[in-house]
């Protein structure tokens, strides 16, 4: 009996170039990253530390969204294109809560009450539009090719944004400031005020109980399932659909406190505004490594921290004109050298 051996893979030198060089411009991308934030904080360490906290809060709000993105995708390997607007109408929702409960100017214990009541109504709010996106335009489809599916999500996408548009109209807008504004403390001379820490404060949390769900609870238990495999799953007794439907139900409740917190935060609302922030939310799940939760979190500060001083320092920047072309070089960079994102696993599948 004759057997073939298995042939082994052959290292060309290309291979091995390649192996030396991807390691060595990536290091020359860090250092020079540093030698210019390192010129910059010399030069003007107030305007450095103001655009630190800015980005520190954007961060925040990108890596809300960005976790909706982990999660469906983590489940469905689906990138759900829809989950921005889904965002804007939740923040818009919070638009017309604020001017209809007439919050400006309240304090205190009522203040804080109706903010809380807005919360859990938008996170429902969301979360009902994500759940019903899954139930009408992706369970049919789920085992189509996968450009079907994407498709249906930029479709959805747009059609979110039309609703927007018909009901708030292109105009950004407006929500009345009601979130504390006193300052906290200070940094190199500039203050950090409570609207910022409140972000921060929301965020760290929301993180801390998704990964207790996903990790302990058995709702996770059978997400993870899930991911891993459908059919299997399913021979288990696990509830497939209802699995994915949670999914979704659990990613709009983000997009709506996202949206809520973006919303106060912000002070103003477009009807575009889901789709520009959601591209920028996904590269913050991509860098991050997606189906990562805490690298959707890490990926939006990394994401935000470079726009927030490609905007503002003065020293060699390209400045707010190339802030969408620098995010999304990122996005290329990282998928070319490191695909599986910076706390994402390499895998057999995705190299």
């Amino acid at each position: 009996m004759v057997t073939q051996a298995r042939r082994l893979p052959v290292p060309t030198f290309s291979g091995r170039l390649l192996d030396y060089v991807t390691p060595a411009f990536g290091t020359l991308l860090v250092v020079l990253l540093l030698v210019w934030l390192g010129v910059n904080l010399i030069k003007t360490p107030a305007e450095f530390y103001r655009l630190f906290l800015i980005g520190l809060t954007n961060g925040a709000i990108y890596g809300l969204v960005a976790l909706g993105y982990s999660l469906v995708y983590g489940i469905l390997e689906l990138i759900n294109f829809a989950h921005g607007d889904v965002f804007m109408l939740g923040g818009m929702l919070v638009a017309t809560m604020v001017a209809s409960f007439g919050l400006a100017g309240d304090s205190g214990i009522f203040l804080w009450s109706m903010i809380l009541l807005m919360l859990v109504i938008v996170m429902a709010f969301c979360a009902a539009i994500n759940t019903t996106i899954e139930l009408v335009a992706y369970r049919r489809l789920r085992h189509a090719p996968r450009l079907a599916p994407l498709i249906t999500a930029i479709g959805m996408s747009f059609i979110l944004q039309n609703i927007a548009l018909v009901w708030k109209g292109a105009r950004p807008t407006s929500v009345d400031s009601i979130l504390p504004r006193g300052e906290v403390f200070t940094i190199g001379g500039v203050a950090y005020t409570w609207d910022k820490l409140i972000v921060l404060l929301f965020t760290v949390p929301v993180l801390i109980v998704l990964m207790l769900l996903v990790q302990r609870t058995r709702q996770g238990k059978a997400m993870r399932a899930t991911a891993q495999d459908r059919d299997a799953s399913a021979m288990m007794g696990i509830n497939v659909n209802r699995t994915i439907s949670f999914t979704f139900f659990l990613a709009g409740a983000l997009a709506g406190a996202a949206g809520l917190l973006y919303a106060l935060y912000i002070t103003n609302v477009r009807y575009d505004e889901g789709f520009r922030l959601g591209l920028i939310a996904f590269t913050a799940a991509v860098v991050g490594g997606i189906g990562n939760l805490p690298g959707a979190v890490l990926g939006g500060l990394v994401i935000a921290m470079i726009e927030s001083f490609n905007n503002g320092l003065g020293w060699a920047t390209p400045g707010s004109d190339w802030t969408q072309s620098i995010i999304f070089a990122i996005l290329i960079i990282i998928l070319v050298f490191r695909p599986e994102g910076l706390l994402g696993e390499r895998t057999p599948e995705g190299g």
